[in-house]
């Protein structure tokens, strides 16, 4: 089987490790590595959460680079009121003995698009774009070597979950985010038009306990906390699952809908800042330069990410 090489670039987060998760259980998948980024939770705890969860997966090969500890021009805003203090409150998960590597994420992004063939790297991001952004500004021959960018962020017809405009990967680094969208990369966006349909109800949790192993119990403990909080946020039978969609989409892309569209990042208004303007209806004569996820089929998702979880340690 002839594997999709990706990159993740995350800030581990309850959803970011399922989403790693799943990916590290997809024979699909060559994950050549982890970058981590400030965001969800500061840069040491984001670090330690990719470690514990490539040992949780058995795939301890899989190295983990530290990245940006804070936005490009902004200080950083973290999201404890949702993950809890370590990020990944829920599951009892040893501390992690394998170590992190020296180099930086955003150099191992660049070196590692450099040595492989064009076109044949992915992206995957999870969390604010400053590594990526980073990485463009020094290295921007990388762009058009890259196969393309998928990532969780942004939000059109559901608005923000951070501020009312903005959707919180993209609040945190709004700068880092408009770099991307401007760079000529081809950019995959699952916002929260989409993740919000992708609910982990108590029957989907239950499921993943279902499975009998390590990796499922954790997953299901990781769940049933971030929903303590979401689910008294939304009303809903369970909360977003954001993160996921990224590699459900890399893994099975006809699980979603979309369309192409222009989309541009709101940097300077007090209001708005890190509102992703998405042309959806296309109003405006800018270029298209994104694909933007509208709508999903859940169950085929979870059924997916059930699957794949089932096959950890």
């Amino acid at each position: 089987m002839d594997k999709s090489a990706v990159i993740f670039d995350t800030d581990p987060g309850q959803d970011d490790a399922v989403a790693i998760l799943t990916a590290l259980a997809s024979p699909e998948l060559e994950v050549i590595g982890i970058s981590t980024v400030a965001g969800n939770i500061p840069l040491k705890l984001t670090t330690k959460n990719a470690l514990k969860l490539v040992e949780l997966a058995g795939r301890t090969e899989v190295p983990v680079y530290p990245g940006c500890d804070r936005p490009l021009g902004r200080a950083l805003v973290t999201a404890e009121h949702v993950h809890g203090e370590t990020g990944l409150d829920g599951p009892d998960l040893p501390e992690p003995v394998t170590q992190p590597q020296a180099l930086h994420g955003a150099d191992f992004i660049i070196e590692t698009v450099r040595q492989r063939e064009p076109g044949t790297v992915t992206l995957m991001t999870l969390g604010p774009l400053t590594n990526v952004a980073l990485a463009f500004a020094k290295a921007p021959d990388i762009v058009k070597r890259l196969k393309g960018l998928v990532m969780m962020g942004g939000g059109c017809f559901e608005g923000g979950n951070i501020t009312p405009a903005a959707e919180f990967n993209v609040y945190v680094d709004p700068e880092a985010a408009a770099m991307v969208f401007a760079s000529g990369v081809g950019v995959t966006v699952l916002s929260l038009d989409v993740t919000h349909q992708m609910l982990s109800t108590r029957e989907r949790i239950e499921a993943f306990r279902a499975l009998g192993n390590k990796a499922g119990e954790a997953v299901a403990a990781m769940l049933s906390f971030s929903e303590r909080f979401d689910v008294a946020k939304y009303g809903s039978s369970g909360a977003p699952l954001h993160d996921p969609c990224v590699t459900g989409y890399v893994l099975d892309p006809s699980i979603f809908e979309g369309r192409d569209v222009n989309v541009e990042v709101e940097t300077g208004s007090r209001l708005t800042r890190g509102m992703t303007v998405c042309d959806y209806w296309g109003v405006t004569d800018r270029p298209k330069n994104a694909f933007w996820v509208r709508s999903a089929d859940s169950d085929r998702f979870f059924g997916l990410l059930t699957e794949r979880i089932g096959r950890l340690p």
